[in-house]
Formats: C-alpha cells, sequence, structure tokens
C-alpha cells in the first residue's frame, strides 16, 4: 500500500463542485498528465478538447440528457478518437494510409488511446484534490457534438470529464469480487461460480442502496444490468462512426 494505490482505491465520481474555475496551470498538468499515458505504437490517436463558454457546457449538458454537472464545474474535458492529423501526414509524406485508417484495428487503437490518457488524467486531477466524473451521455447525440465541436472526419468524441473542486463526498460504489475479474492463466467458465459470485455481489449492492437512500432504492447489480441491456441505446453509432472515416473495413 502506498499513497498512490490509496488514491486509486478512494476513486468517486463527483456530480457537485464549487462555482471555481480551474486554472491554467492545473489543465495544463492535466492535458501533460494525459500525455504521458501508454500510446499504441507511439501513434497518440487522440485529442482533448476543453471546454470553457458557458453557453457551449449548457448546450453539452442538454446533448448528455440534462445533466447539470456538464455546465457546473471547474472545467469540462471531451476526449476524443483521432486519426485526423494521421490524414495530414499521409498529405506530407505521400503515402497512402486509407485502408489502415478505415480498419477495425486503428479504430481500436484511437478508442483505446483516448481511454488510457483519459484515465491518466482523471488520476492527475484526483491528486490535486479535485474530483472527477465522466460523461458517456456525450454520445447520446455526436452529430449535434460533433458541429458544436467543430470536429472533422477522423474524429469521433467519445466521452467528457467533469472536473473541479467537490461541494460533496459521495459513498464510494463497491465493485465486483475480485474473484470475478481476475483470472489466471485462462478465462474461468464455470456458470455456478459465476451466478454464486454475483448473487453474493447483488447482496452488496442491495445493502449499499439502502444505505445509501434509506430504504428507498434496493436495486441489484444484475437487475440493473438486465434492464440497461435489454433496452438497446444509441443505435446509430455504427453509422456514425462510419461516416466519420472509421471502422470501416
Amino acid at each position: 500500500m502506498n499513497k498512490v494505490i490509496e488514491l486509486l482505491l478512494q476513486h468517486r465520481s463527483i456530480r457537485k463542485y464549487e462555482d471555481r474555475p480551474l486554472s491554467d496551470e492545473q489543465i495544463r498538468f492535466i492535458v501533460e498528465s494525459a500525455q504521458a499515458a501508454s500510446t499504441s505504437s507511439y501513434m497518440q490517436a487522440y485529442s482533448i478538447i476543453g471546454v470553457r463558454n458557458k453557453e457551449k457546457k449548457q448546450r453539452l449538458a442538454e446533448l448528455s440528457g440534462h445533466q447539470p454537472y456538464v455546465e457546473a464545474n471547474g472545467h469540462f474535458f471531451i476526449f476524443c478518437a483521432d486519426f485526423y492529423r494521421h490524414t495530414v501526414i499521409a498529405e506530407m509524406e505521400e503515402a497512402n494510409m486509407t485502408d489502415s485508417l478505415e480498419s477495425t484495428e486503428k479504430f481500436m487503437v484511437a478508442v483505446i488511446d483516448a481511454a488510457l490518457a483519459a484515465q491518466n488524467a482523471a488520476v492527475a486531477a484526483e491528486s490535486m484534490g479535485l474530483g472527477i466524473c465522466y460523461i458517456g451521455g456525450l454520445r447520446n447525440n455526436l452529430e449535434e457534438v460533433a458541429k458544436l465541436l467543430n470536429t472533422p472526419k477522423y474524429v469521433i468524441p467519445l466521452f467528457g470529464m467533469t472536473v473541479g473542486y467537490p461541494v460533496h463526498e459521495p459513498g464510494k460504489k463497491p465493485r465486483l469480487p475480485l474473484a470475478h475479474i481476475y483470472h489466471e492463466d485462462a478465462y474461468n467458465q464455470d456458470e455456478e461460480t459465476y451466478k454464486k459470485q454475483l448473487q453474493q455481489y447483488n447482496q452488496t449492492i442491495k445493502h449499499y442502496y439502502t444505505e445509501r437512500t434509506g430504504g428507498a432504492r434496493t436495486d441489484t447489480w444484475t437487475g440493473q444490468m438486465a434492464q440497461a441491456l435489454s433496452q438497446p441505446t444509441r443505435m446509430y453509432m455504427k453509422k456514425f462512426v462510419e461516416q466519420q472515416g472509421m471502422n470501416k473495413k
């Protein structure tokens, strides 16, 4: 155990912030920390868009499902899969990269690069005493988001991240037991073991919600997942990604 591990284990999503903007120095350190993350084959296939403009943040809050903390925070970062600069490289170097850039493999590279950078940014922010919350709702309407941010072809806004000074301390939401996540040498496909572990986890989650809401909510994790995954969402995504020139081959 050390301070870094303690910081990681204390992570929780913060949805209420002081009305206090991040300094330019804080933003720079967060972005530089993101850039220090691993990147596949040195491709650095991502970009980060910081949003200060109040009207844009308000609109992004609406597009993200009317989440007020997208508007009210210290700074809002948007992480994008980005191969646009590589199309510029293709022109500079007189190289034909189209087949590669339109492949599923390179789409995955860009998404993974962006996710790795974002998690570095999150840890950097939390190390400064700031709170963060990932915003997947940004993908509710990417066509409108792309217009608002003026993103070119080969760029896909993936998710946002609110960052700011917390004004509340929510309870830490229990994760799945380590034994359910970590496999050694091969994937454990024993369904009976899985069901037993999930039933135990359901009791943990039920207790968590009961304590948090004073008995008003008694959800189980499997019940949440069944409800969420029985209702397909954002089914336009494949078409949008392909329109942006990615994941076509």
